[in-house]
């Protein structure tokens, strides 16, 4: 089989899932670079669908490093970490004979990495240009105006000809659901068909697809984008611990809802997502089917960002849009990631003290969620003297609510996780264990 993943999208994970899961399904091998991962870095290079094996990744990792080793001095140091995970999927994919894209894509931009990208959608909108080069094709969505005139005049400057995307249309996919959910998941996985199909037209494949009906996709695209499936993002798990101590009628007593929403915009629609899950009390997962329950439910949000971050930008769109919904929560829980103690190349580990425990900015995030003007409005409302909490670490705060469900166990609590995919991947490490 053929070597892909001949194209460079400046989007989201979910972008690139779709795109390389079309392209895994029409036969040929595929090439992908994500970031950040969840729980082992080495989920940011996928060969095929799989995480590069170890013996792999040590191999290319010390062969960039000693080569930049080499190289660097007092005017040239090594490069940042992401950075040198950048340089390290060029090297990856150039030895296992990746090519040279064909296509590009833009995906919906939005208020994310300000501090490096800019804090308005015209400078985010122009860096995220650099993406396009002159003679490949370029597709976008709809986008803000502000940002659609920088990727406009950019594309205009390169000869690019920058194509706009409309969301996929449902009845395209044969009565097959997405299998990443959410109702944005469908913008995301219109621009990953066009891109794929671009892909396909300029390498002389189209003659590999099949097409049942011409209202439809190929066959190959539907299963792509039904089997698609990224970790964290609208991804839901049933706590192993508590669900295996009341498992009488198999119903879950605790379930994590984790989307690693961390932009106003995508807080929005995680927001939206939860509200309609759990207001039908269904379930979409990768691997993991529940049945329908008509227990009453209580909602917690179990919460952490980046300081980097603006909270007054994040929460009041999580917390309106779930108003807006009919959804309030019984609690936030405001935690440290336990990802920060064991990073690449730090020899840090978590503190032993509590002393040594630095629960300023869970504070920080505590005082903005409770001047919110929903911020206060619990199931409990006139009866509940909190409606949030600070725990010192993560799994404090795992357990005090696995505690609470087996307190409770005629109630199914549903816990909303967002804010990091730092915070998203501590979790699923914990529930793993």
């Amino acid at each position: 089989m053929d070597w892909t993943a001949s194209f460079v999208c400046q989007a989201n994970g979910s972008t690139c899932t779709f795109a390389e899961s079309i392209l895994r399904s029409c036969g040929f091998r595929t090439g992908l670079f994500t970031s950040p991962h969840l729980m082992d870095v080495r989920e940011r290079f996928r060969l095929d669908g799989l995480d590069i094996s170890e013996e792999k990744f040590i191999r290319y990792f010390w062969w960039c490093w000693n080569k930049l080793k080499d190289r660097i001095g007092d005017d040239v140091p090594m490069p940042a970490y992401f950075r040198f995970l950048a340089l390290l999927a060029f090297k990856i994919f150039s030895d296992e004979q990746v090519r040279a894209p064909v296509v590009c894509g833009v995906s919906s931009l939005g208020y994310d990495h300000m501090e490096i990208l800019g804090s308005t959608l015209g400078e985010i909108a122009g860096e995220k240009a650099g993406i396009l080069k002159k003679g490949v094709s370029a597709y976008t969505v709809p986008q803000p105006e502000e940002a659609m005139s920088v990727l406009v005049q950019r594309a205009s400057e390169l000869g690019v000809s920058l194509q706009v995307v409309q969301p996929l249309d449902p009845q395209k996919l044969e009565d097959q659901p997405l299998g990443l959910h959410g109702e944005h998941q469908y913008m995301n996985a219109g621009l990953a068909v066009a891109l794929a199909n671009t892909w396909l037209e300029r390498e002389g494949h189209l003659n590999r697809i099949h097409v049942k009906h011409s209202g439809t996709l190929p066959d190959q695209f539907i299963k792509g984008l039904s089997s698609a499936c990224l970790q964290g993002r609208a991804q839901i798990v049933p706590d192993p611990q508590v669900n295996s101590e009341n498992n009488k009628d198999r119903d879950s007593s605790l379930v994590f809802y984790l989307d690693g929403a961390h932009s106003p915009e995508s807080m929005e629609m995680c927001a939206r997502w939860f509200a309609h899950i759990t207001n039908n009390d269904g379930t979409q997962t990768c691997s993991l089917e529940q049945p329908h329950t008509d227990r009453d439910s209580r909602k917690f949000l179990l919460f952490n960002c980046m300081t980097v971050r603006d909270p007054q930008r994040l929460l009041p769109h999580l917390l309106d849009t779930c108003a807006q919904n009919g959804l309030h929560f019984e609690q936030a829980l405001f935690v440290p990631n336990q990802s920060q103690y064991n990073k690449l190349g730090s020899l840090a580990s978590p503190p032993s003290e509590r002393e040594q425990i630095d629960l300023s900015w869970q504070l920080s995030l505590q005082k903005v969620w409770e001047n919110l003007p929903n911020g206060n409005k619990g199931l409990n409302d006139a009866n509940s003297g909190r409606t949030s909490s600070v725990f010192e670490s993560l799994p404090l705060a795992i357990k005090w609510l696995r505690e609470t469900a087996q307190q409770n166990q005629s109630i199914r609590f549903q816990v909303l996780v967002a804010g990091s995919l730092h915070l998203v991947g501590d979790v699923i490490r914990l529930l793993k264990k």
